[in-house]
């Protein structure tokens, strides 16, 4: 599946801190990247629905990651799946009377723009699940072998009983394990499974639905078992970071970490490994609300990217509003937000033409170095991403240059490198 067209990053000064992430399944504190090789699986869009500020945030959080893992010299192998058919998007087809693949291929395309439009890094392979279904094929016959699959009138089920070490990720107690699977698109009230919890991995073809044949018979692949499935062909069955919103922890990314496990162990563990096939690290970003509410498709309550930039808001201001809030928080969406984001990036645009205006000699430095603003953004960045904190030290240098009477020489100089700092690491076109 084709990604979207790359913005352009600018080359910085030497070499960035090492980032460091809130590890979910500990957490602690953990360095990102374990080697000289970074790699990122971020779980991606269901296309039955444009892109909502929601999705811009989550997103946004695994492109400052990616940006500072460039930064301090790693190459990135990132990867991000599109659930191309699912549920949801079949019933919104039925509803809407579209075919699924039409209205998956547009809201593809809605999401590519809405991600170049944000100036978002694409990932190294977008691949959607369709395209991946000889993988998840090749997964499950992996777990069937090992005992972990079986059937109930045709569809196939995941036994979480075959992984000693299932609730690693999320730390559940049993009962918030049955309620959130209930909630998040699991069938815990189906009669006949071995654990209400239980997932499938293979739902037998449904009439009017689509389907491929596999060795499981006909039928479309279930959704924890997609992302297991692509993340570990495209990235090994030890990587870097598994990312996502926190609605994602359970039950989705502990029954993909739980596949990879039952699946890999022995192959981990006889690298050192241990238990910890799939990731080393799991990311998860807060969620936006609107009124108080969490912002999803499910309410309603949805504020899109798309309708934003089309009536107006620069897509740069929708990015900074987005990154005064830390990544891992809840927080509210809201107007005053966005005017906000919009006062900061003109004081950053006139800050940056004043200082290219040339400086007036005789006059007292009192503008921070350039090169303290680029080691201060670097720093909070490498901090759990703490986007606040690196707009604070861009902020400073603005002030400073906008309420400085004569600015002093080399301030001309010292600009082109805030701009720079700012567009390789906020992903902040000026």
């Amino acid at each position: 599946m084709d990604s979207w067209r790359a913005a352009s990053v600018p080359s910085l000064p030497g070499h960035g801190p090492e980032p460091y992430l809130t590890n979910t399944a500990t957490g602690e504190l953990t360095r990102a990247a374990a080697g000289p090789a970074a790699s990122l699986y971020a779980c991606g869009i269901t296309p039955y629905d444009a892109t909502h500020i929601g999705h811009a945030a989550t997103y946004l959080a695994w492109d400052l990651l990616v940006r500072a893992w460039r930064d301090a010299g790693h190459e990135v192998s990132y990867v991000q799946n599109v659930t191309d058919v699912d549920d949801p998007l079949l019933e919104r087809a039925n509803r809407d009377g579209k075919d699924w693949r039409e209205l998956a291929d547009r809201e593809i395309a809605l999401y590519r723009a809405d991600m170049a439009a944000l100036r978002v890094l694409p990932p190294t392979h977008l691949v959607g699940a369709v395209e991946a279904l000889p993988l998840i094929e090749r997964l499950n016959q992996v777990l069937a072998d090992r005992g972990a699959l079986y059937e109930l009138d045709r569809d196939v089920y995941f036994s979480r009983a075959a992984d000693p070490a299932f609730g690693a990720v999320s730390h559940l107690d049993p009962a918030m394990m049955l309620a959130l699977c209930a909630e998040r698109g699991g069938d815990p009230a189906r009669p006949g499974k071995k654990d209400p919890v239980d997932p499938l991995v293979w739902l037998a073809a449904r009439p009017g639905e689509p389907s491929w044949e596999s060795p499981f018979g006909p039928g479309r692949p279930g959704w924890h078992v997609e992302c297991a499935a692509i993340a570990t062909s495209y990235l090994g069955r030890v990587f870097d970071v598994q990312a996502g919103g926190s609605d994602l922890i359970f039950p989705h990314h502990e029954f993909s970490a739980s596949h990879a496990r039952v699946a890999f162990a022995d192959g981990a563990a006889a690298a050192g490994d241990g238990i910890r096939a799939f990731a080393r690290c799991y990311a998860h970003s807060g969620m936006v609300r609107l009124d108080g509410e969490k912002m999803s498709k499910s309410l309603g309550n949805l504020v899109f990217v798309s309708r934003l930039v089309a009536d107006g808001a620069d897509p740069m201001a929708v990015r900074l509003a987005i990154m005064n809030h830390r990544y891992r928080v809840d927080w509210d969406w809201t107007a005053a937000g966005l005017a906000a984001a919009q006062e900061r990036l003109a004081s950053w645009r006139a800050a940056m033409t004043r200082a290219r205006s040339g400086a007036e000699r005789g006059s007292v430095a009192t503008v921070p170095p350039a090169e303290r603003v680029l080691a201060e953004v670097r720093e909070r960045i490498a901090d759990d991403l703490d986007a606040p904190g690196a707009l604070a030290a861009v902020d400073r240098w603005a002030a400073a240059v906008l309420s400085t009477p004569a600015l002093p020489p080399g301030t001309a100089t010292s600009a082109a490198l805030v701009r720079d700092t700012v567009g390789a690491l906020l992903g902040i076109a000026l």
